[in-house]
């Protein structure tokens, strides 16, 4: 009942280490994988199908490996086993958490969808076997602070709990049917969560029929007894955590302490009843048997999956396709897409040439890596002079004798300059992994303040004094806010960390081989300013769905090269005999290039009430449109997008008017793309 199993030779069982990680391609195995784009970079493609394809790559690769483990006799290291502590389906609720990153955004219909496609891709569809175990976490209401995850207690109202926290982990227990939970670090309502009765029983066993194991996070349970000083000691810590529904225990690894080992001991002490262990214990094989841990090889048709399959060519396409759409085009003035009869071009800034910047964190290493440098100059041949200046890191100067107005200097000659900025996993991420040394701007792995860092803009503002057009690509697995590149520059891109191939995806997009399509997954505020405390997890006034002030770039927004024209929608006024209303919808790109466009509907109730989300997204469909070319969409709301959770966590329908908006974005944002937002009114009793 430890993350590091031991063999048992009687049985004929051998050891089997539970730990590995696929947040976007398997993590931390020492073998030459696929890197697909950050999970946040992920959800900005708004492509359920492509995720799902992601997951089933990985899955592959993971049984690539794991067959080859199995040759080598090696199933109790770390990071080779099937079972994938992975999607982290947390809200980001606000940008300065570092491990934003790891999620699907903050919005839970776009993270359900998306957290139960890579699950279905990740677990396979063979009606015997898991190709893999996924595992839904942290379980629940936790997006940080990183610096006090393992003291901080949650109160949030249950309205918040079951209309914000909950819906992404039920569609994936419920709907996906995810083999494995990880419960949080923090503790909810006084308990910790992994020993939380109401989340793990009342709710995910009893309400939710769940019927996986759960693990706790690593060295959670020691928590109990050291931080949270809920219990005395690792025993009744122990007890406690079983009893809630805690099958495994992860435990502090760096120290080599597990509180687990002490439940021989409790049960001796009558703490706990040895049945309630053999319940964990039967859920732990449950999911080996169901990986075909225990069965002829012949038996297990992923079995046959070989080593090799890391090197299928199909991965590094998806993998690019992925990077293509993860892409969000913030501004554009006209500037792009770049020529590329362009004489001398000038690429300057700290992750212009920085492979590790592509892979955020929770990630494998490729074959093969291409920066930003790299995917211009393959780009762009010989032809053109291409001028590359780093300068900076991204909070400082490399060479202190070196000023910003040297720097820019350097590249005057340059007839267009490409800031590759933003930041890092090195700086925003988990506590432990990032913000290792003192920065300005961040703190244990989470960011006090969301604006670029002072020298990169300091040095934009330079090279903008030199007159020459200024187009600047951001990596960042968070929202940054962007007040005076939003001004001044040209051109914005929103890269994130795109993996493996972002520099050819990002060169695509800048000069016109690939229409921009990304939307974002969060909103970009314009300060920290505008948010609530950091550790306050109301829902008030945070994300798109409850926030009422002015915003940099809003949920759902993305430009493209082409512009997309919304007619004729029409809405069924009642329910059909499927409990579901009918959609339709005309969609034609007016542009003259071809281009995918993300089209999004949302809900929101004529009525005011403070307490109710603005607006809410509740279907999304990707669409690839020639220039000229003109479809018909149907999309359908279902009885559980029409209702929501009382105070009582009890589904109801929804009642009242309700504007039913369709477009490229958020109606209440549709002044800032060229698209019409089409809307209807149903009464929905």
């Amino acid at each position: 009942m430890i993350e590091i199993a031991p063999a048992i030779e009687r049985l004929g069982v051998p050891a089997y280490n539970w730990w590995n990680e696929a947040l976007h391609g398997i993590a931390r195995s020492g073998d030459s994988v696929t890197v697909f784009p950050q999970a946040i970079g992920m959800a900005a493609t708004f492509d359920v199908e492509s995720v799902k394809l992601m997951g089933q790559i990985v899955s592959d690769e993971a049984r690539a490996i794991y067959n080859k483990t199995l040759q080598d006799n090696k199933t109790g290291n770390r990071y080779k086993g099937l079972t994938f502590w992975t999607p982290n389906i947390n809200i980001f609720r606000d940008p300065r958490w570092g491990r934003g990153q790891e999620t699907y955004g903050e919005d839970p219909f776009l993270t359900g969808q998306l957290g139960k496609a890579i699950v279905e891709g990740l677990q396979g569809d063979d009606p015997n076997y898991l190709k893999t175990s996924a595992c839904a976490k942290h379980f629940a209401i936790h997006s940080g602070p990183e610096s006090s995850r393992h003291t901080f207690d949650v109160s949030v109202s249950n309205y918040d709990l079951w209309n914000t926290y909950l819906p992404a982990f039920r569609d994936l227990v419920v709907d996906a049917k995810v083999s494995s939970i990880m419960c949080a670090y923090n503790r909810y309502n006084g308990k910790p969560c992994c020993g939380s009765e109401n989340l793990m029983i009342n709710i995910l066993r009893n309400q939710w029929n769940f019927k996986g194991y759960v693990t706790s996070d690593c060295g959670a349970i020691n928590d109990f007894w050291k931080t949270h000083k809920t219990d005395i000691d690792g025993k009744n810590a122990s007890a406690n955590a079983v009893m809630s529904g805690t099958d495994l225990e992860c435990g502090e690894y760096w120290s080599k302490l597990w509180s687990y080992k002490s439940l021989p001991e409790a049960v001796k002490d009558g703490l706990i009843d040895e049945k309630k262990l053999d319940e964990s214990v039967a859920r732990l094989f449950t999911i080996r048997f169901r990986l075909g841990m225990f069965d002829p090889k012949d038996k297990v048709p992923y079995n046959k999956i070989p080593y090799s399959n890391l090197k299928l060519k199909y991965h590094e396409v998806h993998a690019l396709k992925m990077a293509r759409q993860s892409l969000v085009l913030l501004k554009n003035n006209s500037i792009l897409p770049l020529s590329k009869k362009i004489k001398t071009i000038a690429i300057v800034g700290p992750n212009a040439n920085d492979k590790k910047v592509l892979y955020g964190n929770y990630n494998g290493v490729p074959r093969k890596t291409v920066t930003v440098l790299a995917g211009i100059k393959a780009k762009l041949g010989n032809d053109v002079n291409v001028i590359f200046e780093q300068g900076i890191t991204p909070t400082k100067l490399i060479d202190p004798t070196n000023s910003i107005q040297q720097i820019a200097q350097k590249v005057s000659k340059a007839d267009l300059v490409i800031f590759v900025g933003g930041i890092s996993a090195r700086l925003e991420g988990e506590e432990g992994d990032a913000g290792k040394e003192p920065t300005e701007g961040f703190f244990c792995g989470d960011r006090t303040i969301i604006s670029l860092p002072k020298i990169q803009t300091a040095l934009m503002q330079e090279i903008k004094l030199l007159g020459k057009p200024l187009v600047f690509v951001n990596m960042s697995g968070s929202a940054i806010s962007m007040e005076w590149e939003n001004t001044h520059a040209n051109a914005i891109l929103q890269a994130w960390y795109g993996g493996q191939s972002a520099g050819t995806a990002i060169a695509d997009v800048l000069f016109g081989d690939y229409n921009p399509s990304g939307r974002l997954p969060i909103t970009f505020y314009k300060s920290e300013k505008d948010l609530p405390e950091f550790t306050d997890y109301s829902m008030s006034n945070r994300t798109y769905r409850y926030f009422k002030g002015e915003v940099i770039y809003p949920f759902g927004y993305g430009l493209s090269y082409s512009t997309y024209e919304y007619s004729a929608l029409k809405v069924t006024k009642t329910l059909n005999a499927n409990g579901k209303i009918n959609v339709s919808v005309t969609v034609q790109n007016k542009g003259k290039l071809a281009g995918e466009e993300v089209v999004q509907l949302y809900i929101s109730s004529m009525s005011k009430n403070e307490n109710k989300a603005i607006q809410s997204l509740k279907a999304i469909k990707r669409i690839y449109l020639l220039s000229g070319e003109k479809k018909r969409l149907n999309l359908a709301l279902d009885t559980k997008q029409l209702c929501e959770y009382d105070e009582n966590g009890k589904l109801n329908s929804l009642t009242g008017d309700y504007c039913i908006s369709v477009g490229g974005g958020q109606p209440a944002k549709s002044n800032l793309r060229s698209k019409t937002v089409v809307q209807s009114i149903v009464s929905l009793k």
